[in-house]
């Protein structure tokens, strides 16, 4: 088995009468980029912290490479951590912090050394050594925090958050970067962020949190264009799905009044949620009714807002459309771009 593979199997976490964690199971491949992605409170924080064995579980365990290392200590399981906060010791230099945890091992000076400016080199902060934290902008301490968990090569990498503390500009320059490095290293890495476009551009996997629970597992393009759930579907995209109600009968779903193609086909009519992708919806003749709110124009695409039956919908296009607010309209789909929702249980169909 090659090295740097996670399992979780039935991880519950308590705290008190509550209940963080609803069973946990997840596999995830020696090497792979792995995302934790979900809103706040979702549970994948605390699931990283179980992985790092700063959480103890309530219930369930905890696989590397095969071994159960749910009782072991942060210390016994060969992982690095990179906090949201990043953690620096401000009395320490850039090169003293990157050692820390060589130090603590008890490696020779020379070793650290050659390792520090290794690990540092790899981040682009060589130049830094001597530096305090203090002294670093925000980007450079995140490449500070990173180039101190690699450096002792760790068969876990795990990232809480990393670049949430960054600004626009430096996030996707530092995202990239993240990238390269991860696959240089070819290290596995966990990654939790609730930053849905960073989850998709970096992860070779995602598994999306909601209460506690992971809801579904896939690459980022399965997820995009099969969400398994309304909520995933309207967490993931930007601007989000647009969820419009309508009775499904063969292949067709009526919306006020209106039947529109779908690609699926049901025997017995039935009630259902249509979602649709602000960048599939259409300007037509005909279709449902909606009236024009605002245009945004954002230069290399626009973004139009409609009200239609008391319901706020979105068109992204990467043209600028011709219509002005106040306008009446019709707006359609094509077959192929309808996502049906059961709505009772929100479950796709």
């Amino acid at each position: 088995m090659t090295a740097g593979s996670v399992r979780l199997e039935g991880i519950v976490k308590r705290h008190g009468s509550t209940t963080v964690l609803h069973g946990i199971d997840l596999a995830i491949e020696p090497g792979e980029f792995f995302v934790l992605l979900g809103p706040s409170g979702s549970g994948k924080t605390t699931t990283l912290r179980v992985l790092a064995g700063l959480e103890a579980v309530s219930g369930g365990r905890v696989l590397m490479d095969g071994n159960d290392v749910t009782l072991l200590e942060p210390g016994e399981r060969d992982v690095a951590m990179v906090f949201q906060s990043y953690a620096l010791y401000p009395h320490m230099t850039v090169a003293q912090n990157i050692g820390f945890p060589l130090k603590m091992v008890g490696t020779s000076e020379a070793e650290t050394k050659r390792a520090v400016n290794e690990a540092a080199a790899k981040v682009g902060i060589a130049h830094l050594l001597e530096r305090t934290p203090g002294q670093l902008s925000g980007g450079q301490q995140q490449r500070c925090a990173l180039a101190r968990a690699i450096v002792r090569q760790p068969r876990l990498f795990l990232l809480d958050e990393p670049l949430s503390n960054l600004d626009a500009k430096l996030r996707l320059e530092t995202r990239l970067e993240l990238h390269a490095l991860q696959r240089s290293l070819g290290v596995t890495t966990v990654y939790v962020t609730h930053d849905q476009e960073e989850a998709m551009t970096l992860a070779d996997r995602i598994a999306v949190f909601m209460d506690g629970r992971i809801v579904q597992v896939g690459t980022p393009r399965e997820i995009f264009s099969s969400p398994g759930t309304i909520d995933v579907a309207g967490f993931i995209g930007t601007p989000p799905m647009n969820f419009i109600p309508g009775s499904w009968t063969g292949a067709a779903v009526t919306i006020v009044g209106r039947a529109h193609a779908v690609a699926s086909s049901c025997a017995a009519s039935r009630e259902v949620v249509l979602g649709v992708r602000p960048n599939d919806l259409r300007i037509l003749p005909d279709g449902i009714p909606a009236r024009v709110e605002r245009v945004e124009d954002l230069g290399d695409s626009c973004i139009v807002s409609f009200r239609s039956e008391g319901k706020l919908l979105k068109l992204k296009s990467d043209r600028l459309q011709s219509v002005r607010e106040g306008e009446d309209v019709h707006l359609g789909f094509e077959p192929q771009a309808a996502h049906l929702f059961d709505t009772a249980t929100g479950r796709r169909l």
